[in-house]
């Protein structure tokens, strides 16, 4: 029998970066780039965060889900406001571990929570669509630059892990 702490460290493929943006000013629209320069404090480029909410990611695959939630055909990355559209790699599963995109290494530290302006660019029921397929926040623990097309790795796992798969962080 395999054993949880094994379980939790296999993932079935490697990611793919799919989509970059950046803000430029705060409520500002994203802008799409093909490739960006991740300091210690965030994108170049990108008005964020810095610390633990530095970058944000979404898997590839929920964007379909969000728009079926909304009787609506695709929506483009823009809308739901994150830097970094990831495919072919569980974010959920790697709360707490290290990922490398291109050069640049992120820890994911927590979900990325819709906000209400989620209810304005998406229309009724926005925000409900979104729960549970917000994304996730990141902190860069190393700098580097990130193109369409990179890789997505895992670097180092979550340093403890409570039976349910999540860091205990």
């Amino acid at each position: 029998m395999i054993d949880l702490k094994t379980l939790l460290s296999r993932h079935a493929q490697d990611g793919r970066v799919e989509w970059i943006g950046v803000r430029p000013a705060r409520h500002k629209s994203l802008v799409a780039v093909d490739q960006v320069e991740v300091l210690t404090d965030g994108l170049v480029g990108d008005h964020a965060r810095s610390g633990m909410r530095a970058v944000t990611l979404i898997q590839g695959e929920h964007l379909p889900v969000i728009a079926q939630l909304m009787g609506r055909g695709a929506i483009p990355p823009e809308v739901f406001r994150r830097n970094i559209v990831v495919s072919g790699l569980n974010l959920a599963a790697l709360r707490g571990a290290v990922i490398s995109l291109g050069s640049a290494h992120l820890r994911i530290t927590t979900v990325c929570a819709p906000c209400s302006r989620m209810e304005t660019v998406l229309g009724f029921g926005g925000y409900n669509a979104m729960r549970g397929h917000g994304g996730w926040c990141a902190e860069v623990v190393t700098p580097g630059a990130v193109a369409l097309g990179d890789a997505v790795r895992v670097v180092e796992h979550a340093r403890s892990s409570s039976p349910d798969g999540l860091s205990s962080r």
